[in-house]
């Protein structure tokens, strides 16, 4: 059950009306590391946990972020809001109410005349918002992780929002916003850290053959970088190209078991759809190109 308390978590303060910055909020609002994918992404992780304690956690932490989903929504709204007005009772003359919606090269017209100055699921480029930003796997260590990493995403995003506006109090709830991700992450790295084991993801071991294996497969003079990640006493560094190739010791080709009905059909196909090697055929674009474009052997159209 959810029950709405109209105080917001924190005071929006807007200092003066600015649809391009208004635009370029919604990417915390309806973008991808945006507080409605994370509020989903938690809520539905928080219904399937078996887990007390993490499903505590994630419903928490879901519906706070619903709440700075109203904080970044209110912010949009507010900047917003001199524009929206002006445009919806027409007091400019056109040519400068097109200049201010489309002025300091931003895209406030999408907002302003598609949605009337509000607060849309959409990111700064318009694009709407989509279930297909929640990546929740349904197992534990792996959605853990992957919460961490979008805490830290959305982190960057408000910094870089941050840093695009001189607006007190945009900066003051945006830095709350910011700070929050911080919290939340480490939230979930000590639910994930309090899992043992917690890596790798999953039930299965991987095969021990391949685990702590490190293919070269990136080669070039001066640019072949040596550190903790692909060298020492963990390691098995191979550089060796014939050596990355047929791993398991097998030929290195594809094979399947078929019925000898479907090995026949398949051999059919096969020979009915062979290439001829030996045929030079002019094609369309040869004849489209004239002379230029004759092709064959030398001394041969």
């Amino acid at each position: 059950m959810f029950a709405h308390n109209k105080r917001l978590q924190y005071t929006v303060r807007v200092t003066e009306s600015n649809p391009g910055l208004a635009n370029l909020m919604l990417e915390q609002f309806g973008g991808p590391q945006g507080e409605l994918a994370a509020a989903c992404r938690y809520f539905t992780q928080a219904l399937a946990e078996d887990d007390p304690g993490r499903k505590d956690m994630l419903m928490d932490i879901a519906t706070e972020e619903l709440s700075h989903l109203e904080v970044i929504g209110h912010i949009v709204a507010m900047l917003n809001k001199g524009g929206k007005g002006e445009l919806a009772e027409g007091l400019d003359k056109e040519a400068e109410l097109y200049r201010k919606i489309n002025g300091a090269g931003n895209d406030s017209h999408v907002t302003q005349v598609l949605y009337g100055g509000g607060s849309p699921l959409i990111n700064s480029a318009g694009v709407p918002w989509t279930a297909a930003y929640i990546d929740t796997i349904g197992e534990p260590t792996a959605d853990l992780r992957s919460n961490i990493a979008a805490e830290a995403r959305a982190k960057i995003v408000y910094e870089r929002l941050i840093n695009l506006t001189d607006d007190p109090g945009v900066k003051e709830a945006l830095t709350f916003l910011m700070t929050r991700e911080i919290a939340h992450q480490k939230s979930f790295e000590k639910a994930l850290y309090s899992i043992e084991p917690s890596f790798p993801p999953g039930k299965l071991p991987g095969d021990p053959r391949f685990a702590n294996v490190y293919f070269d497969t990136s080669q070039g003079d001066g640019r072949d970088m040596r550190g903790s990640w692909n060298q020492g006493g963990q390691w098995e560094f191979v550089t060796d190209i014939r050596e990355m190739t047929a791993v398991d010791g097998g030929a290195g080709d594809a094979s399947v078991g078929l019925t000898p009905g479907q090995a026949a059909a398949a051999e059919k196909m096969a020979k009915r759809t062979q290439s001829d090697p030996a045929k030079d055929p002019m094609t369309g674009a040869d004849l489209g190109m004239g002379a230029a474009g004759k092709s064959g052997k030398p001394g041969k159209q």
